[in-house]
């Protein structure tokens, strides 16, 4: 790929990712009321966390049964309210583990 080429490329996804941001607040010059807008906005940074994060989660590691064990772990730590660190953690030590055992 030239410079020119990556320039252009650069311009399309500046541009896009301005849009995305801009947009919604020209079509809104008021504070929202509705809850049930409200509420859907509210889950929209988790919800595409997720979508960024979990698939790549599972190509990760050299193993998907690797990823999987870890997904699975964490999942059972964040349940029992423990930090993000632990949660990490415990994860990471799962995939090591199970990447030995492989």
């Amino acid at each position: 790929m030239d410079i020119k080429q990556f320039f252009i490329y650069l311009a399309v996804i500046a541009g896009s990712t301005y849009l995305i941001r801009v947009i919604p607040f020209m079509l809104v010059n008021r504070k929202l009321t509705n809850k049930y807008v409200r509420s859907f906005l509210y889950y929209i940074p988790y919800a595409v966390l997720a979508a960024m994060t979990v698939p790549a989660a599972f190509y990760a590691t050299r193993s998907v049964i690797s990823a999987v064990s870890g997904i699975v772990v964490a999942a059972l730590v964040s349940l029992k309210f423990k930090s993000l660190m632990v949660v990490a953690v415990a994860a990471c030590i799962t995939v090591y583990v199970v990447e030995l055992l492989i």
